[in-house]
């Protein structure tokens, strides 16, 4: 789940971290942090797919590996301010931390931004100082090797490529995600008009065998973010995922215009 957090007078900080909108009361940073479950195949937050061993009862430390492509979408004017991160990560689906890395769409005070970003929750997210626009293909990877996470991400386009080397000690590496997501602020945040963000090549590494996301030697989960009525009952759909091409390494998340 991306988080937002406003801070006051952190100017140093948001050098070395990064800024996105600065609105009268402080600046608000994004973070990512894990899926919010509202009932089986739904998030409030999540829109996408998620591997594990076995959903009801996933092994720890058996992924190593996650990868997806994607082209950067361009968001649509709205009245509000709204926000949309495109990623693959390991962890988060079931379990408190996040190692992923990804594409940012937003629509901020009447502009459309859009940038590149990793972070290793419950660490706060870097922004990555390359640019990207929509239309640019992205190739995004998150393995772990020795003990430590790599995080690649490739603008094709642009031809630009940052990777990364982190820790994370507490990761669990029992899911691998594809996922188009909302912010969270103490709360869900508007999720931005990105229209159609479509994921290709997808595969991961669990108990070193490397398939798609239909493979045998896991389970699957498709996840569509939707908002749910007092009773249960779903009101409305945010985003919603399709099906998995028959090979499964490719499926699409659309926004929904409720």
């Amino acid at each position: 789940m991306k988080r937002i957090i406003s801070l006051v007078g952190l100017l140093g900080l948001l050098i070395v971290i990064f800024t996105m909108a600065m609105p009268a009361s402080g600046v608000t940073l994004i973070s990512q942090a894990p899926r919010i479950p509202v009932r089986q195949g739904t998030s409030s937050n999540w829109a996408g797919y998620a591997v594990q061993t076995d959903l009801a009862n996933p092994q720890n430390n058996v992924v190593t590996d996650v990868k997806g492509t994607w082209v950067v979408p361009a968001v649509s004017a709205s009245s509000v301010s709204a926000y949309s991160s495109i990623w693959v990560g390991i962890d988060g689906y079931s379990d408190s931390t996040v190692e992923q890395i990804g594409t940012e769409q937003d629509w901020i005070n009447g502009t459309a931004r859009y940038y590149v970003w990793y972070e290793m929750y419950p660490k706060m997210s870097f922004r990555i100082n390359k640019a990207v626009s929509p239309g640019d293909t992205i190739t995004a990877e998150v393995q772990y090797q020795n003990g430590k996470f790599v995080l690649t991400l490739n603008d094709v386009t642009k031809n630009w490529t940052f990777t990364t080397t982190q820790k994370a000690p507490q990761a669990k590496r029992n899911s691998a995600e594809w996922i188009a997501e909302a912010p969270w602020s103490g709360g869900v945040l508007p999720l931005a008009n990105f229209g159609t963000a479509t994921f290709n090549n997808a595969s991961a590494t669990l108990n070193n065998q490397t398939g798609s996301i239909n493979a045998t030697a896991w389970q699957n989960d498709p996840i569509d973010m939707a908002v749910l009525n007092p009773d249960g009952t779903i009101a409305y759909y945010k985003a919603q995922t399709s099906s998995l091409s028959s090979d499964g390494s490719s499926f699409s998340v659309v926004w929904d215009n409720n």
